[in-house]
């Protein structure tokens, strides 16, 4: 069963990067997901789909799917690019858009 190691990105609710260092391997879906009707739950019966490890280097992780013989991807962490913004810009003459509340 293939899996993915990857490095998570920070959530949208953090200002932090806490647990971003880590890298962590997650199973692919085996099987797809089925809707009960009565219910309206979506389960599935692919229980390696519920396990997600962690690990403290992608080294670690790797060699973890390698001794296992798990087929493996990884996919490489995207940096977030930052544009340094200054408050006192909002307020300018020239600024090319009007203001708007």
């Amino acid at each position: 069963m293939p899996a993915k190691i990857y490095r998570p990105a920070k959530t949208a609710m953090q200002s932090g990067k806490a647990k971003t260092n880590l890298w962590v391997l997650e199973y692919d879906q085996e099987r797809p997901r089925v809707i009960d009707y009565v219910t309206g739950y979506t389960g599935s019966g692919d229980m390696r789909q519920q396990l997600r490890l962690i690990f403290e280097t992608r080294q670690l992780a790797e060699a973890y799917a390698k001794r296992e013989n798990i087929e493996y991807r990884v996919v490489e962490p995207k940096e977030a690019t930052r544009k340094t913004v200054s408050y006192t810009d909002n307020f300018k003459y020239t600024r090319t858009q009007p203001w708007t509340h």
